[in-house]
């Protein structure tokens, strides 16, 4: 119970249901209070992409005196419980960054721990019927530059992505692994030039945004990103969906740590994003727009109009009689 407060000079929300977690009748509570906060956010605008930086595994380690791989394994539960969460909402796709090709630069016994819990925890929650992943029909997509991938860890990857395929199922994790914006940028451009040579783009006069981001690792299927969390303070996004993030999405820096990040952390931000959003759809509403596009367009059409004439007052008239 002490863990939870260790190193902190304010008492967390996260850090208080830890702690009250742990008395069977407020564990009911807590249930029941969970369960009453999902059923308020069913009733409101629910965001179809969220992506996280789940950043703090090495800090959380450290603060609790934990061995890094300990740090990682609480991480890798964090992860279930956010997913549940967002799942239980009704988020269709969740992006997570698991592994950036930067982190080649930490020493190898860290990347063999980072490849060996990815690959073990996707097939614990994804191996039998009843797993996680297969019992709540969740698709496991595996993005990224797969040629860093180690051969027997990539099979064991791409089996997992096999064996939870379900074309009905309209709930996806999408594990960048390894990734970066700018790798994903390069690989776009390439797929786009091999399309304009083997005529399945009519020229290069026919590229736009869309056809690049139509060749992004992730494809033309995904959702367009309405959130993105990164955990642990820093306000940085590390390389990770540059490109996806620059329209009409959310960015929220929160400082707790990611194996701290749980259902309160997660439910805060959802009822946050889905209250703004609920403003936006009734300015739509009033301003007769079908859609943010349609919206913006008004507005700007309004900013066109003429300044109008400069304001006069009959006081101010010298008014000549006679």
């Amino acid at each position: 119970m002490q863990g939870a407060f260790d190193n902190r000079d304010t008492f967390s929300i996260n850090s208080i249901f830890n702690v009250l977690s742990n008395f069977p009748l407020l564990t009911y509570v807590i249930s029941f209070l969970q369960d009453f906060i999902i059923g308020v956010l069913n009733t409101g605008p629910i965001p179809k992409h969220i992506a996280i930086i789940m950043d703090g595994n090495r800090r959380y380690a450290k603060q609790n005196n934990l061995a890094l791989k300990d740090g990682h394994t609480a991480g890798a539960e964090a992860l279930v419980n956010v997913l549940d969460v967002c799942f239980r909402t009704g988020v269709e796709h969740v992006t997570i960054y698991a592994f950036s090709i930067e982190n080649f630069n930490r020493s190898k016994e860290e990347v063999d721990t980072l490849f060996s819990l990815l690959r073990d925890k996707l097939k614990m929650i994804s191996e039998h019927e009843d797993s996680y992943a297969r019992f709540n029909k969740i698709r496991v997509r595996i993005i990224g530059n797969k040629s860093y991938i180690p051969t027997d860890i990539l099979q064991d990857l791409e089996s997992i992505e096999e064996t939870t395929k379900n074309a009905t199922s309209k709930k996806t994790l999408n594990v960048c692994f390894p990734y970066t914006t700018r790798d994903e940028i390069v690989y776009s451009i390439k797929s786009i030039i091999n399309k304009v040579n083997n005529g399945e783009i009519e020229s290069k006069d026919k590229i736009d945004s869309k056809i690049i981001a139509d060749n992004f690792y992730f494809g033309p299927d995904t959702p367009p990103l309405d959130i993105l969390i990164r955990t642990s303070g820093h306000t940085r996004l590390s390389d990770f969906l540059l490109w996806q993030s620059n329209y009409n999405s959310t960015i929220e820096f929160v400082d707790t740590l990611w194996p701290e990040f749980k259902f309160f952390a997660m439910t805060s931000i959802l009822l946050k994003w889905s209250y703004y959003r609920t403003l936006q759809l009734e300015a739509l509403s009033i301003m007769g727009a079908k859609n943010e596009d349609d919206l913006d367009i008004k507005i700007n059409l309004l900013k066109q109009l003429p300044k109008h004439p400069p304001y006069a007052s009959v006081n101010s008239r010298q008014v000549r009689l006679g």
